[in-house]
């Protein structure tokens, strides 16, 4: 008898319905919703949230290094990741050459400096060479099922993984891929890509003459790094760098300040809501005002000063040696 209700039930599950968002966790609910006023169907995003393989598996070690000390050391790593990338500058103006004609497009079409671009690209996967090994969608699952919003970054946490899953479950919707098919490869935190877009952050990607971009594709890679700087920092002239002191002293200068300061901020006086203040390595300093400006747009890109600063002091080497090779 019970294996006729067993087989009696299979044809059932299989054909339901779902004409709504009933879930037991008021997360999925939120989720489902969110996901269905994108555009996404109802039984889509069911069979996204019921899926064993998307809900059921978890991502320990992603989760374990979303910890606070664990975000805490990977900015003091920063530093360490800056100086150590400074010898695949070469390596990058090789590539700079080899896609010349792509940043010859996104330079006009942007008005976003070719070297800030490259540089990305190498801090986050050394121009795709460092390959992702975790599952983005399963990261932010961990996430929604374990943070219990208790504290204002747990609260944070927990939104920042609700909405990263809606923006998957409407990405993989729109292109026409089944729910057990739409695997992200991604970090741990749930970069994707060559230049380790958020989901969040999917609106920003666009192709190089195509329709859609390939985040995993170079081309595709380089003109959504340049349409993100674009569009969410207002960067639409290019840096002039005869106008930026010296990069390396600078930099150098930065890090003195920070390690004497453990709430210093290149940029910033205070946080955008104003309930944190900072000391402002740049502000109030008429000749830094420049620099401050830009170095403000790449912090668009990641929030973190030594980020940005490796950025600049990146991209400031790969120009000056591009001219040095040009004059040659």
């Amino acid at each position: 008898m019970r294996k006729l209700f067993f087989i009696l039930a299979i044809p059932i599950f299989l054909f339901a319905k779902y004409e709504n968002c009933s879930f037991k966790n008021k997360n999925y609910e939120d989720i489902c919703k969110k996901a269905v006023n994108s555009g996404v169907t109802y039984e889509y995003a069911n069979e996204f949230l019921l899926s064993y393989f998307k809900t059921k598996k978890f991502d320990e070690v992603s989760y374990k290094y979303l910890q606070p000390e664990y975000i805490a050391q990977h900015k003091k790593n920063e530093k360490r990741a800056n100086n150590t990338l400074v010898k695949y500058i070469s390596e990058m103006v090789i590539h700079l050459r080899e896609y010349e004609e792509v940043y010859d497009f996104v330079e006009k079409e942007y008005g976003v400096n070719r070297e800030i671009i490259a540089s990305i690209l190498i801090k986050e996967t050394r121009l795709g060479k460092i390959k992702p090994s975790h599952d983005a969608f399963v990261v932010f699952n961990t996430l929604v099922l374990r943070v219990k919003p208790n504290s204002l970054r747990e609260k944070w946490l927990l939104n920042m993984g609700k909405t990263n899953m809606v923006s998957i479950i409407t990405h993989c919707y729109k292109r026409g891929v089944a729910p057990l098919e739409c695997n992200l490869p991604s970090s741990y935190a749930g970069a994707i890509g060559i230049p380790q877009f958020m989901p969040n952050s999917f609106v920003y990607a666009k192709g190089y003459k195509t329709e859609i971009g390939d985040l995993t594709k170079m081309e595709d890679a380089i003109v959504s790094v340049a349409n993100f700087l674009h569009e969410k920092a207002e960067f639409t002239a290019m840096l002039d760098w005869s106008k930026i002191p010296n990069i390396v002293e600078l930099e150098s200068k930065w890090y003195d300040f920070e390690f004497e300061n453990s709430d210093a901020s290149f940029v910033y006086a205070s946080s955008k809501k104003g309930d944190k203040i900072y000391k402002c390595f740049t502000c109030g300093n008429v000749e830094l005002d420049y620099v401050r400006e830009y170095t403000q747009k790449i912090m668009s890109y990641n929030n973190s000063s030594n980020y940005a600063i490796g950025v600049m002091r990146l991209a400031y080497e790969a120009q000056r040696e591009l001219l040095l090779t040009k004059s040659k």
